[in-house]
């Protein structure tokens, strides 16, 4: 499973963090982020497993700790895959404006981001 974006920050950094996005919960068999769509939002898994899906093929599955829908917002493109909720989930949602002032208010969290959009663009 994946490590957490969360691990790099300091408790004060993770609450920020946390608390700067609307925390949800969404249903098994949902899809919040649909390939080749804009990168208007991104998710922070904190409960629940999604599948990453390219073509309608899995390529990976994520659960609590990581972020899905970044690379798009971070990279500027349309998104590179699918995600679909393989159970339950509890999630913190983050506008894609939201995002990209939280990883220049927090550098750790932006590194972090980054670090993360670079690993899943350049798979596939």
């Amino acid at each position: 499973m994946t490590d957490s974006i969360l691990d790099s920050l300091d408790p004060a950094d993770r609450q920020r963090v946390l608390a700067a996005g609307t925390a949800l919960t969404l249903p098994q068999g949902w899809s919040p982020i649909a390939e080749s769509t804009p990168a208007d939002k991104a998710y922070l898994i904190t409960e629940g497993e999604v599948s990453v899906r390219r073509g309608g093929v899995e390529v990976a599955t994520l659960g609590p700790g990581a972020v899905v829908g970044e690379a798009a917002i971070v990279n500027r493109t349309l998104r590179s895959a699918s995600v679909v909720a393989l159970t339950p989930l509890r999630v913190v949602h983050f506008t894609s404006d939201r995002i990209t002032a939280l990883a220049e208010e927090v550098p750790a969290f932006g590194a972090a981001l980054r670090a993360a959009a670079a690993g899943r663009t350049g798979r596939g």
